[in-house]
C-alpha cells in the first residue's frame, strides 16, 4: 500500500475540513457527496444495494470512503447540513478515473497495456475485453490484487426511482469519449510529455 496517509488526508481530514465550512456558512449549502462502490469490500452478494452491509472494507481507501459515509450522517444528525452521499462505481468518459493516468503516456505512443486480472475478477476481464475495441493492446497479467474488489455491479433501481437516474454512456462510448478528449488535452509535445 502505497501512502496511506494521503487516503486519511483526503477523505477524512479533507471531507471534515469542508464539512466544518460548509456548516458555518450563511446560507448552508446542500452538499453532495462522493462514497465509492468500493465501500461494499468483501461483499459477495450482487447486485450490490444500498441496503447491504459496508462493514468488511477491502481496502484502506475503502475504509476512508466508508468513514466518510458515516461522517455525513453525523454531520447531517448534528449539525442538520443538507448532505447526499452517492457511491459511484467504475465509470468512464472524458476525465477518467485517475487510476488510468498511469496509462496515458503508454496509450498515446501505443505500448502494451497491463491489465491486472484477478482469476476470478468479472469486472477486468470485462474491460479488457472492450479495450481491445479501442485497438488498445493488452497484456493480461495473472496477479492477486489484495485490496481490490473482485466485481462491482450495483442494483441502482432506489436512485432510478428516487432521482430519476438512467445510464447513457456504455463503456465502448465512454472509453472512446475519453481518449478523444486525452488526446486532445495532452496530445503529442504537450502536457504528458513534461
Amino acid at each position: 500500500m502505497e501512502n496511506p496517509s494521503s487516503y486519511v488526508h483526503s477523505n477524512i481530514a479533507g471531507f471534515v475540513n469542508l464539512l466544518e465550512i460548509c456548516k458555518i456558512a450563511n446560507p448552508q449549502p446542500a452538499i453532495v457527496c462522493a462514497s465509492s462502490s468500493s465501500v461494499y469490500g468483501l461483499n459477495t452478494k450482487i447486485p450490490f444495494s444500498e441496503k447491504d452491509r459496508t462493514n468488511q472494507p477491502a481496502s484502506l481507501y475503502a475504509a476512508t470512503k466508508k468513514a466518510g459515509e458515516e461522517i455525513t450522517h453525523t454531520y447531517n444528525h448534528i449539525c442538520g447540513l443538507s448532505l447526499t452521499g452517492l457511491q459511484f462505481l467504475l465509470f468512464n468518459g472524458p476525465i477518467w478515473r485517475i487510476f488510468f493516468s498511469l496509462f496515458h503516456k503508454d496509450i498515446l505512443k501505443g505500448k502494451v497495456i497491463p491489465v491486472f486480472e484477478a482469476a476470478n475478477d468479472r469486472t477486468a476481464r470485462t474491460a479488457a475485453r472492450r479495450l481491445l475495441k479501442v485497438k488498445v493492446r493488452r497484456m493480461v497479467m495473472k496477479l492477486p490484487r489484495n485490496g481490490d474488489v473482485s466485481f462491482t455491479h450495483a442494483n441502482i433501481s432506489l436512485v432510478r426511482r428516487e432521482f430519476g437516474y438512467r445510464p447513457t454512456t456504455d463503456l465502448q462510448t465512454g472509453l472512446k469519449k475519453f481518449v478523444r478528449w486525452y488526446v486532445s488535452y495532452y496530445g503529442a509535445g504537450k502536457k504528458s510529455d513534461q
